[in-house]
């Protein structure tokens, strides 16, 4: 089972993130900068991709690892993960331990996480899949590619709408039949060395921008979405339940 890992980076004029992120299995860098330039090569006996393009956004950089990969299991990355020792045949065993299971969703090690811990395996869907981010996300490649799923180019850093790409290809992983399964398995540390590129705390635009998401992902739910997450979320926001309700309607007129 060949395991493959498609990393999202900007400005990388080496290749010393292989190192840093201790890749241990064939990858695809997508390296946005500001040249155009493709490099193959080993690395530590294992097939590298270098993608090096003068463009911007996250979905776009993800989709041009996705569209060039060749792994069995694929899995997604931000260059500030460092992935333990042993990770490809961690996941390897997780998929062969769960032979239904499309796409399945790690655990990531960081201190003082708010992310869902996943504590045990178990199937995940419509009620509970907005909670993981792709970083954490291995896909078997076939099934991806056989319905045609890639990211929005329109959500995510660099683009119009600053995130939520990753919660659209869950979304359309759901839509296409895919089983998606999480696993209690940590198979990388989260650094976060690097100040976000897009996050500046929940704003208007940010609030705005999660309206426009939850109407993307479903334009009959759309609004009872949007009020649960301004109820649950109200403290985070900093504002009424109300007040964050109205603001992501308003969004989307």
């Amino acid at each position: 089972m060949k395991i493959q890992v498609l990393v999202a980076t900007m400005h990388q004029n080496d290749h010393s993130l292989l190192e840093k992120m201790n890749i241990q299995s064939d990858a695809i860098v997508g390296n946005q900068c500001d040249r155009n330039e493709i490099e193959d090569f080993e690395w530590k006996g294992h097939k590298i991709k270098y993608l090096s393009f003068a463009e911007r956004g996250v979905g776009l950089n993800r989709n041009n690892a996705l569209m060039r990969a060749d792994g069995d299991i694929c899995l997604f990355a931000d260059d500030d993960m460092v992935y333990v020792d042993g990770y490809a045949d961690m996941i390897a065993k997780a998929f062969e331990e769960n032979p239904k299971a499309d796409v399945i969703v790690f655990n990531l090690i960081e201190k003082n996480s708010q992310r869902k811990q996943i504590s045990k395996t178990s199937r995940v869907g419509y009620l509970n899949y907005l909670r993981y981010g792709t970083a954490r996300v291995a896909f078997k490649l076939d099934k991806v590619k056989a319905q045609g799923i890639y990211f929005n180019q329109c959500f995510g850093g660099g683009t119009e709408h600053a995130h939520g790409e990753d919660n659209l290809f869950l979304t359309a992983c759901l839509d296409k039949g895919l089983k998606i399964y999480a696993v209690a398995m940590s198979i990388a540390e989260l650094k976060d060395e690097r100040p976000s590129s897009w996050n500046v705390g929940y704003d208007d635009k940010y609030i705005v921008d999660q309206g426009i998401l939850y109407k993307t992902i479903s334009r009959r739910w759309w609004r009872l979405l949007c009020l649960q997450d301004a109820v649950r979320r109200r403290g985070s926001y900093k504002r009424s339940a109300l007040a964050t309700y109205k603001l992501m309607v308003k969004g989307n007129k």
